[in-house]
């Protein structure tokens, strides 16, 4: 059962939930009235949070974190933001993995050139590199950089290691740039969200089936949505360490800010067993706590549980489909194809011969690539087979500690006897580069996410998979079915508990660790396609932009619009990736906006304005509007709903910026790290409720718009303009911003603020 409370509620005691409107009671457990505003003070986060604000302000907070971690999609970027920005050494513990691209076998030398890039800035400035297939990006950080009351900041949006006691939070690229600059995090003090557990999971039931149901109760409604998820009650006790990593890791899809959880012995046996026990500290919340709200779950009654396409909050429980397979098949198919463009999923025929059938089972990464997870499904498949069916199981360790213990304990030749294939250290099922089902299949996957092409389909060139979320349990019990869709509870296992043996060793031996030993003298090594960023103009007093994408789907993720898998091949070179923005999306978008990106470049160097654009403030002046064509920037718009759900990778937004985008048009945006990469690349994120006044083609002029952001004007008119020259006045705003925020977006992008104010 999972509850979600209507309004806020005290916990007393670190056990006892008392709404809010029920307050009183508080007195009569602790002998104390209720004190709301001291209660918020007594969360795990408040104190946190507190412990890392440089502002005395504890409404809005600046932030500094102890550590910081990139992976190769995003690296390169940062640091050659962070550099051209004046950066010259690395002024907190910075990890720089390579667990997203080291199997693309798109683009030549490419991917193993950035690392080289990685290798030689750790030396340069002072980092911390993990070479290739050594280990995924959460799992290193879980294991060395971790620590109770620690706060991490990462870019790529899976960034959680609460359950160690670790707040952490990913971010695009710009965020961590600020930090490598000295800079702080700005952020309005976030709400904080009790996640209650009680009881303990049946056998069978795992992490991911937990954290499934909590996304499927919280992710529609908002619930936790920029706030930060704090787990606490007794059922806590009742989780190995582990469990609990791979559920907090999931906590990203229900949109929350960052997690914390209650630490306990198991919390400190896991920084013993990693050689690292002063990372830990008792941390619990006050006698009394305030939370703005409260998610009540009790593990007992969680069942094995399916995300269905194409999001994680898309939530069945295993059985419920099984005995609804035709009805749930056939309208979780109807509503994947009213989002896909041009192809046609189809799930209903995966239902036959007395069961529902799937092709393609992964273990894999961050969340299902943990140590307890892989043993877990080697015990069920442990004298098993797999078949030689259509059916085929992968399975990725999450760091080369855990895979070497596996190997140790056995666990690894149980897997392999039973036909399921071993992969290295890779991140890659998770976003599209690595075991892309054929078209037409169906993939189980106990990943982070199954958001349209995530798997690595191409609905532009008629590809298209399937994928559903599950746990490593019910998958291997699927793959001991030869891909018949089955419950791990069904199956009677004897599940053991080998006990996990860390090897340091491991990392010694491969990882360099250059943290507090910069080397100034160290030249960085740069391939041919690690370009710098493109000069990108400053505002103008006013702004001419075309709708050049108009979205209407609810939710528009990251992978619309920048997608992952191949495209990241470029991830270093950003106007080789820009061409790829929006493509599976809006394949139009580019060719659309490379004509406004061109025509602001004619005008700035006094060439002139094209006939188009001419007309377009003959209409403005004709309506009775001030105009000046030869000193307004002219752009590129997109518009969407509510863009940004997914991934931290800054380059859904900068693949805009570098294509000509000067804003974005949106109801509302889907995560703050979205709208964040969209100020640090100096687009503002407009917010309008109607955006009916204007259409795909439609120009919107935005007059004094530069004096509205510096002056905090919200309430901004803007004109939208019709091919046939009808104009249109309606209202928008940006939101709250900050001072600095303002300022990164009228000098044009994060680069040109640290030039502009070193």
């Amino acid at each position: 059962m999972v509850k979600l409370y209507d309004g806020g509620v005290y916990l007393v005691n670190g056990a006892e939930i008392v709404p809010e409107s029920e307050s009183e009671k508080v007195k009569a457990l602790t002998g104390k009235a209720a004190d709301k505003a001291e209660a918020k003070k007594g969360t795990m986060a408040y104190n946190i949070i507190k412990a890392h604000n440089q502002s005395e302000d504890m409404e809005q907070l600046r932030l500094k974190f102890d550590s910081m971690t990139s992976h190769d999609i995003t690296y390169v970027g940062i640091i050659q933001t962070a550099r051209a920005s004046g950066m010259t050494e690395f002024p907190l513990p910075y990890v720089l993995t390579n667990c997203h691209n080291s199997l693309c076998a798109v683009g030549g030398t490419i991917n193993e050139d950035d690392h080289k890039f990685a290798l030689s800035a750790a030396h340069k400035y002072g980092g911390i590199y993990v070479p290739t297939n050594m280990a995924n990006i959460h799992s290193y950080n879980r294991e060395t950089m971790s620590g109770c009351g620690r706060m991490i900041l990462g870019s790529d949006s899976h960034t959680r290691y609460g359950a160690l006691g670790t707040m952490a939070i990913g971010e695009g690229g710009g965020e961590l740039a600020k930090q490598l600059l000295k800079r702080t995090y700005d952020f309005a003090y976030p709400g904080v969200i009790a996640i209650y557990l009680t009881g303990s999971p049946r056998p069978g039931v795992g992490p991911q089936d937990v954290a499934l149901s909590i996304i499927g109760a919280v992710y529609k409604n908002g619930y936790v949505k920029n706030k930060a998820m704090e787990f606490v009650g007794p059922g806590i006790a009742n989780l190995p360490i582990e469990y609990r990593n791979a559920i907090d890791v999931m906590t990203t899809e229900t949109t929350c800010w960052s997690s914390i959880w209650v630490t306990d012995e198991k919390t400190q046996g896991y920084f013993v067993t990693h050689g690292r026990p002063e990372a830990y500290k008792k941390i619990q919340p006050a006698e009394v706590a305030y939370y703005d709200g409260c998610v009540y779950v009790d593990l007992s009654t969680v069942e094995c549980t399916i995300a269905m396409p194409m999001h994680p909050s898309n939530t069945y429980t295993i059985h419920e489909l099984q005995e609804n397979a035709k009805d749930i098949l056939h309208a979780v198919q109807e509503q994947a194809n009213k989002q896909l463009k041009g192809v046609t999923m189809d799930l209903v025929s995966k239902y036959h011969d007395g069961g529902i059938w799937v092709e393609q089972g992964e273990i894999a990464g961050c969340s299902g690539g943990t140590f307890d997870n892989i043993c877990a499904a080697a015990d069920i498949l442990r004298g098993k087979s797999c078949g030689n069916g259509a059916f085929s199981l992968n399975i990725y360790p999450g760091s080369m500690p855990a895979f070497a213990c596996l190997v140790k304990t056995g666990r690894i030749f149980d897997l392999v006897s039973a036909g399921a294939i071993i992969r290295e250290c890779f991140c890659g099922p998770c976003f599209g580069a690595g075991d892309t089902p054929a078209n037409g299949e169906f993939s189980i996957r106990h990943t982070t996410r199954n958001f349209p092409n995530r798997e690595g389909s191409k609905p532009g060139e008629g590809q298209i998979s399937a994928v559903a979320l599950m746990d490593a349990r019910s998958i291997a019990a699927t793959a001991a079915n030869g891909g018949k869709l089955t419950a791990a509870t069904d199956l009677d296992v004897e599940y053991s508990t080998p006990v996990y043996e860390y090897d340091a060793g491991v990392y010694a031996k491969r990882v360099y660790n250059g943290w507090g030993k910069p080397e100034p003298e160290h030249e960085l090594k740069f391939g041919p396609n690690i370009k710098d960023w493109p000069e990108m103009p400053a505002l103008t007093d006013d702004l001419l932009v075309k709708v050049c994408s108009y979205i209407t789907d609810p939710v528009t993720t990251t992978d619309e619009l920048i997608p992952s898998g191949e495209t990241s091949s470029y991830r270093s070179n950003p106007e080789r990736l820009s061409e790829f923005a929006l493509s599976r999306r809006d394949p139009q978008y580019v060719s659309r906006s490379k004509v406004l990106r061109q025509a602001d470049r004619d005008r700035r160097a006094g060439k002139g304005l094209s006939d188009e654009i001419k007309a377009v403030y003959a209409a403005l002046e004709k309506a009775g509007l001030k105009v000046d064509p030869e000193g307004t920037d002219v752009g590129s718009t997109i518009f969407a709903n509510m863009p940004g759900d997914g991934s931290a990778r800054e380059q859904a937004a900068s693949c805009q910026r570098v294509m000509g985008a000067s804003a974005n048009f949106a109801k509302q945006y889907a995560t703050k790290r979205y709208r964040s990469n969209c100020i640090n690349w100096g687009m503002t994120p407009f917010l309008v409720q109607n955006p009916e006044v204007f259409a795909l083609g439609d120009y919107i002029f935005v007059p004094s718009l530069r004096k509205a952001i510096l002056e905090k004007n919200d309430d901004i008119t803007a004109y939208a303009v019709k091919p046939d020259g009808t104009v249109t006045e309606f209202h928008c705003s940006v939101g709250a911003l900050t001072d600095p925020e303002r300022q990164i977006i009228t000098d044009g992008c994060l680069i040109n603020y640290y030039r502009n104010n070193k």
